[in-house]
């Protein structure tokens, strides 16, 4: 019988050694990563992130607010970060003023709002890697109507020279109910140190004078920055006011009713003695204390009747032509020229209240004197006021102090 040979077993351990060939090879370099499959897809890297800044801003007034009122002080705040800008302004372009705190962190308006406006708010802050983040938004104002705001008109005029007695006189058209949270926003300055206070006649009439008299050749400056402030009531301040005027020399006049003498003192000389009469008593008596001068005329017409006297009974008069008048009280006591009572003046009172003298001392004291100058009248009962002309002077320091609303 014939032997048989077995090559499939031959091609059986070469097929062994090939397959220990690639694991070896698996084993040093690894399996080279086939191609994909037809058809199949990669995904693709992914982008990094855009970084955010690390810095917010906030406002204090919320985007597309309406109706803000007008007392409002815009004010912005950066967290984490600082502020590179920040404008404030109105569609027309009326820039809001305003600064940033010493860290740059928070920018606050040093100005309130105009009613019935609409307002863009724009900012860029930075973060402490440098990146910028930019704010904007818009509001509108409340509309206000001339019944809802009060504006401030005040004495002396801006440029004025006055006499050292001149009160400052703020008069407020519409009333104010929050005295306090007005006069915080009122302030008056002297160029020779001078203090003074506020005293509120009433809710539309406040005053300020120092203790004594305005010193000479001094400048005062008068600042109402009530300007969309609150009055209370719905009202707010329609207009800031500044005011400068300067004090002329010290003209002060001493009448004494008993003696009927007037004496002129100019920067504390006496200049002349006038001989004066005044009211009658008890019927007409001239007030005692102290009078300003308020206004002068040249030629005035008095008639009796301004004063509740029948101009046709045996007390009235109407007299057309007046010379070298001045006012000083609301009532009607003048200084003039009364050349018709000569013989009484230096030794009897025969006037209806006013102080008369000859036309030449009037002439010469007219032309001496300005609106502020002080009258001071000694002698009778019946006292001068407050309110009766500029009588300011009249309450002393400690009550005139009580008169504030601070």
């Amino acid at each position: 019988m014939a032997v048989r040979h077995h090559r499939p077993a031959r091609r059986g351990l070469t097929g062994a050694v090939s397959a220990l060939a690639l694991l070896a090879l698996a084993g040093c370099g690894g399996t080279p990563s086939a191609g994909p499959a037809l058809g199949e897809k990669h995904d693709s890297p992914s982008a990094s992130p855009t970084p955010t800044p690390a810095v917010s801003i906030t406002s204090n007034v919320k985007r597309d607010a309406t109706d803000v009122r007008v007392n409002r002080m815009v004010e912005l705040s950066a967290t984490d970060g600082t502020f590179r800008n920040v404008l404030v302004h109105s569609l027309k372009g009326e820039k809001v003023p305003g600064g940033l705190n010493a860290a740059q962190t928070r920018w606050t308006a040093t100005s309130r709002l105009e009613p019935g406006k609409k307002y863009v708010v724009q900012a860029v802050a930075e973060d402490s890697e440098g990146m910028t983040k930019t704010f904007s938004s818009r509001f509108s104002t409340a509309n206000l109507s001339l019944d809802e705001q009060t504006y401030p008109s005040i004495s002396p005029l801006d440029g004025s020279t006055v006499g050292v007695g001149m009160p400052i006189m703020i008069h407020f058209d519409v009333p104010v109910a929050d005295r306090k949270n007005f006069q915080k926003h009122m302030k008056v300055t002297s160029s020779a140190g001078q203090k003074g206070r506020f005293y509120w006649i009433d809710d539309q009439n406040v005053h300020y004078r120092p203790p004594h008299y305005w010193k000479p050749g001094s400048t005062i400056s008068v600042d109402v920055a009530v300007n969309s402030v609150s009055a209370g009531n719905g009202i707010y301040g329609q207009e800031d006011r500044k005011v400068s005027f300067t004090v002329g020399r010290s003209m002060v006049s001493k009448v004494n009713t008993q003696t009927d003498q007037m004496k002129v003192f100019r920067d504390g000389k006496l200049l002349r003695t006038i001989p004066i009469t005044t009211g009658q008593q008890p019927k007409f008596t001239t007030r005692s204390g102290i009078k300003v001068i308020v206004e002068k005329f040249r030629h005035k017409r008095m008639n009796s009747e301004t004063i509740g006297i029948d101009p046709n009974s045996a007390d009235g008069y109407d007299l057309d032509d007046v010379e070298y008048a001045m006012r000083v009280t609301y009532s009607g006591e003048f200084v003039h020229a009364a050349p018709w009572s000569v013989a009484s003046q230096g030794h009897a009172n025969v006037s209806h209240g006013c102080t008369g003298m000859s036309t030449d001392n009037a002439a010469w004291l007219y032309d001496q004197s300005i609106p502020g100058d002080v009258v001071e009248y000694t002698g009778t009962s019946k006292q001068m006021t407050l309110t009766n002309g500029y009588g300011d002077w009249n309450l002393s320091w400690s009550s005139w102090e009580k008169g504030s609303a601070l």
